[in-house]
């Protein structure tokens, strides 16, 4: 690597050491400012969405669909780690065709699963355990979302968009454990 390229690509920049980092359009801000929260968690989701996407035994339409989705996810990260309204309209956008996929994709597989009449114990299969981790650190995500957006504004779609992802989650989970012929463990109060 030349010494041009290498100083156009360092990894750190010295700039967080003492606790503080730029939202999106260069307000300095604490490391656990509530966008900060709001983001990092959502950059958490994506990652575990990431791990989902690599498991064994995922055909490839649902493989694309959650790159798909961590697409949205980064946008929704973009427009929520943004500080000002001028940059917001660059942005790529989450809307309301976006969790009418979701919702499209939850009931395609609803069509193939048994009726839900207990809870269930996630595990199983990899996959859906994978797929119940996505939808519990989605939960987290959406509840500091909803957390910043007391404070700053914060597109609904996005809080709805969040809200039908972790549903779809706990509905893959279902799917990849019916598609491998697994009996969901169910939960019994007694």
């Amino acid at each position: 690597m030349n010494k041009e390229k290498e100083n156009n690509f360092k990894i750190y920049t010295k700039q967080g050491d003492k606790g503080k980092t730029s939202l999106l359009g260069g307000s300095r801000v604490s490391k656990y400012h509530e966008k900060i929260e709001a983001y990092g968690t959502l950059d958490e989701l994506n990652a575990f969405i990431g791990l989902l996407r690599d498991q064994e035994g995922i055909c490839e339409s649902t493989r694309t669909f959650l790159h798909e989705i961590q697409e949205k996810v980064f946008a929704a990260e973009s427009i929520i780690a943004s500080d000002s309204e001028e940059l917001l309209s660059s942005l790529p956008k989450v809307d309301t065709t976006d969790t009418k996929r979701l919702e499209d994709a939850i009931d395609k597989m609803n069509e193939e699963l048994p009726e839900l009449q207990n809870f269930i114990i996630p595990g199983g299969h990899k996959a859906a355990s994978h797929a119940h981790v996505a939808r519990t650190v989605c939960r987290r995500a959406e509840r500091k979302v909803l957390q910043a957006s007391d404070i700053y504004p914060v597109n609904d779609e996005i809080i709805q968009y969040l809200n039908r992802l972790s549903d779809y989650f706990f509905v893959l989970a279902r799917y990849f454990t019916h598609n491998n012929e697994i009996t969901e463990e169910k939960w019994e109060t007694n």
